[in-house]
């Protein structure tokens, strides 16, 4: 049985892709099979509402917001995912940067 394996998930502005992405890549995210860097980015619309004491990078304090971000996608082994997670955070923008871990099943 081999190493499980995670699905990324990363919120980003557009802005911040392209770094956000070198530093998933850096960490060692994006390998399958024998292709390194493998990445996938779509645009999706998020939405927050920052509380009070907040810096949000966009947007205002306790104000619901709506902004179009891109969605980087990957994979990494369990192994790799705290240096992909630090890799992200030093990185993104976000004061709280979204980066889910999934769990993929491979038959």
């Amino acid at each position: 049985m081999g190493t499980t394996r995670l699905k990324i998930e990363i919120s980003v502005p557009e802005s911040h892709a392209e770094a956000v992405t070198e530093a998933l890549h850096a960490a060692g995210a994006g390998q399958v099979g024998d292709y390194a860097r493998c990445s996938s980015v779509r645009r999706v619309t998020g939405s927050w509402q920052a509380p009070a004491g907040s810096q949000p990078f966009d947007g205002e304090m306790g104000v619901v917001q709506h902004s179009e971000e891109c969605r980087i996608e990957s994979v990494c082994d369990v192994e790799q995912a705290r240096a992909v997670q630090e890799a992200v955070r030093e990185a993104h923008p976000y004061e709280e940067a979204v980066i889910h871990f999934l769990p993929l099943y491979e038959p």
